[in-house]
């Protein structure tokens, strides 16, 4: 099942995907959960399928204004260096634990949203990344049962602006920038896919494959992740964990290639989909 938010007559709402179709689950659920995020909560993901296999489609997929997967996750999770090629390409090592970053919610846009240049720099750079949705709580959890947390999957772009990411020794202003995140297209749930299936990864900037890694080559695994932040904080449902870039992004080719205005920045996996942005200088 793909599970979608958007808004709808100026309010958020959420749907199922059939093909270019879309059924809007929010009136189906009569007031027992108002967004996706509420489904997660409440557990009733189960509930959202059977609502979404009985109704019509009644609206097109092109014609609705969408909204990040989770428009207010509240904790999102990235996880840096994570794949060899990518620390190599760093200059960095490899590390015990997994290296963990925090991104806001309002740093976040939807597929097919504009990602914004802001006028403080000119280093934006993309980052595919696939990205997790917690659908069943939890602390300390454990490798083996984090499968079972896993409410589905989708694509981000852990878009960046380098010089303000490596200004300090501190990651986060340059992860944070408003709008620079891409979140969807939507959340494939996670009983379309296995439990260790390789995802093939790629990221492709106007056309131009940039990145392309599988989740085997992760070095610190999903469950790896979810056990060692639920270590230190309890996992909520609708909370989302990034699971790292691959080698090739553009600060560190040479020459470095920077996304600009008018680009289209793609990001697909495999088993979920294409999420697609165009860059827009900010106004």
């Amino acid at each position: 099942m793909k599970l979608i938010s958007f808004n709808l007559n100026n309010e958020e709402t959420f749907g199922a995907v059939k093909g270019d179709e879309v059924v809007n689950l929010k009136p189906l659920f009569k007031g027992e959960a108002n967004t996706l995020k509420e489904v997660l909560e409440k557990d009733l993901l189960a509930k959202a399928g059977q609502l979404a296999a009985n109704a019509t489609a009644t609206l097109k997929f092109a014609d609705l204004e969408l909204l990040p997967v989770i428009p207010e996750p509240g904790k999102i999770f990235c996880i840096g260096l994570n794949y060899d090629e990518h620390v190599k390409e760093t200059n960095k090592e490899k590390t015990e634990s997994p290296v963990i970053f925090l991104r806001v919610a309002e740093s976040q846009v939807a597929h097919n949203d504009s990602i914004v240049l802001p006028p403080e720099s000119v280093k934006l750079d993309y980052e595919g990344e696939i990205a997790i949705v917690i659908g069943k709580g939890g602390r300390r959890i454990s490798e083996e049962d984090s499968w079972d947390h896993i409410a589905g999957y989708a694509c981000y772009n852990d878009g960046s602006i380098r010089d303000w990411q490596t200004a300090t020794s501190q990651w986060i202003p340059g992860k944070n920038f408003w709008k620079t995140g891409g979140f969807g297209p939507w959340m494939v749930t996670a009983d379309e896919i296995e439990p260790n299936q390789k995802l093939t990864l790629i990221t492709r900037l106007n056309g131009e494959e940039m990145q392309r890694a599988t989740t085997d080559m992760l070095i610190h695994s999903i469950p790896r992740q979810i056990a060692y932040i639920s270590s230190f904080l309890p996992l909520n449902p609708g909370d989302v964990i990034v699971t790292g870039t691959p080698g090739g992004v553009g600060a560190k080719r040479n020459p470095p290639v920077f996304m600009k205005e008018g680009d289209i920045v793609e990001i697909e996996v495999d088993a979920v989909g294409i999420l697609r942005n165009t860059i827009a200088a900010e106004a």
